[in-house]
């Protein structure tokens, strides 16, 4: 079973999250499938932070991958900017 997920970076105090498409099993900052994107969740105000590319999570959702309920909070708020960018 494929999960996508975040695995953590960043130093101490100071987060950063890939979002990668790993093995249910496998730990959490362990060996992942792909790199899908990332995000800052303390980014400034001219730094990017959510990226994220929809047509591979969309890509691993057809393979039958599930997505953790904070990715899918991502992914929803990503689209919903997008649209208002739109």
């Amino acid at each position: 079973m494929v999960v996508i997920r975040l695995t953590r970076g960043g130093a101490k105090k100071r987060p950063f999250y890939h979002i990668v498409a790993a093995h249910k099993q496998s730990r959490r900052d362990g060996q992942f499938i792909e790199r899908l994107g990332y995000y800052n969740p303390i980014a400034a105000d001219n730094e990017v932070g959510l990226k994220l590319s929809a047509e591979r999570v969309e890509f691993w959702k057809q393979q039958g991958a599930e997505l953790s309920p904070t990715v899918a909070r991502l992914f929803k708020q990503q689209a919903a900017a997008q649209a208002a960018a739109a």
